[in-house]
């Protein structure tokens, strides 16, 4: 895809970028320009309608109930049932099983991964002026940490992915969500379209899912998980398949790992060096890591901050960017290693003990779960302060 135009704070850093990939480099600067056009047309039509018909109606999709659903607006009943978005050429439900398990046995060290260097990754990019915009990290950053750790352990679930599953229903209700995120910036004056192309764009998801793959392989890998060549490939397909539920066109989606790493590097050279808001917004995220993990003693906090997961991000994503976001430097060498050690003596412990592996456990317990079930209510206001509760 040739871009027709290119937003201005990306020139530089396109022109970079095409030296080394023209393709790529074309590709994502295009999609920077590009949303959802199905889902964005959706959400207009919902506009409408009060939160509590939108879940209603939403709710009623997801669950196939027909009967409901009559009432629906017209996009919203081809989406779901009269039209609905029809599995692609490649998907293989059976090929999910080894990157479930690969999942499930890393499980700590994947989160731990995802907190301290993949969303650094992704937020690192011009997407953190939207969402520091909007102010969503800030009103319960906490609860946003622990969804995203929620889509991941329920897309990693046997059968989380096929229709009935919560992994399949979440990956669609993200793609609701950022379609209506674009919709009320656009009726705002305070994005400038013409220098970032269109807020939440599906440049942005396409580099986004290509760091929660690959990245997060890599990452995790650093911090001691370990993987067979199937279980990666296999892990790269959910992904695959959860970013094409949440909408992001075919065309900037990545095909396997190799092609996910191409699109992380072409899109870090692309996007311009990180702004103010992606230094607020990365940092916030390394912050509101404790509380994710229930710890909300304020000195434990603290240390556990400066001496474990500043350090570990910093090995991670590396001295560059890390120096960019305003990362205190680190006073211990090698802290991966000391951080892998570490999770050994745990293990050890554990064993000694004779008590059973908690990887999964700990990774329920800083998830975000309800007893009332999914919520599909959509924001209201494009500032969250001012919206009703979703």
């Amino acid at each position: 895809m040739r871009p027709g135009r290119i937003p201005t704070d990306y020139i530089p850093g396109y022109e970079k970028a095409h030296a080394i990939d023209p393709d790529l480099a074309d590709n994502y600067v295009a999609h920077t320009l590009i949303g959802d056009p199905v889902m964005d047309a959706l959400v207009e039509e919902l506009a409408s309608l009060t939160q509590p018909e939108v879940h209603r109606f939403i709710q009623a999709g997801m669950e196939e109930d027909l009967k409901s659903l009559r009432d629906a607006p017209r996009l919203l009943r081809d989406f779901f049932a009269d039209a609905p978005q029809p599995d692609p050429d490649w998907l293989d439900y059976d090929a999910f099983g080894p990157g479930v398990q690969a999942f499930q046995r890393n499980s700590v060290a994947v989160l731990s991964a995802f907190v301290t260097g993949v969303l650094i990754d992704g937020f690192a990019t011009m997407i953190s002026k939207s969402f520091v915009q909007t102010g969503r990290i800030f009103d319960n950053g906490v609860w946003r940490l622990r969804q995203n750790n929620r889509h991941q352990m329920e897309i990693f679930w046997p059968g989380g992915l096929e229709r009935y599953g919560d992994g399949w229903k979440l990956s669609v209700r993200i793609r609701f969500v950022h379609a209506q995120i674009r919709r009320l910036m656009a009726e705002t004056e305070e994005w400038d379209l013409g220098a970032r192309g269109i807020p939440i764009s599906s440049a942005h998801l396409g580099y986004a899912i290509a760091c929660f793959a690959a990245r997060t392989v890599k990452h995790s890998e650093m911090l001691g998980a370990r993987y067979t060549a199937e279980e990666r490939a296999s892990f790269h397909d959910v992904w695959r398949y959860a970013g094409y539920l949440m909408g992001i066109p075919e065309t900037i989606l990545f095909t396997d790992e190799s092609h996910a790493l191409r699109i992380y590097r072409i899109g870090s050279l692309c996007e311009p060096p990180p702004t103010p808001e992606a230094i607020v917004m990365t940092n916030a995220l390394i912050n509101s890591a404790p509380l994710v993990a229930g710890i909300t003693d304020t000195e434990e906090r603290r240390k556990l901050v400066n001496n474990v997961i500043y350090p570990v991000s910093r090995g991670l994503i590396g001295n560059q960017l890390a120096d960019n976001l305003k990362f205190p430097k680190s006073r211990l060498p090698f802290p991966l290693l000391l951080y892998r050690i570490d999770q050994r003596i745990q293990k050890l412990k554990a064993r000694l003990r004779r008590e059973s592996p908690k990887n999964f456990a700990a990774l329920l317990e800083a998830s975000a779960y309800s007893d009332t079930g999914l919520s599909y209510r959509l924001p209201d206001h494009v500032h969250a302060e001012e919206s009703k509760p979703w």
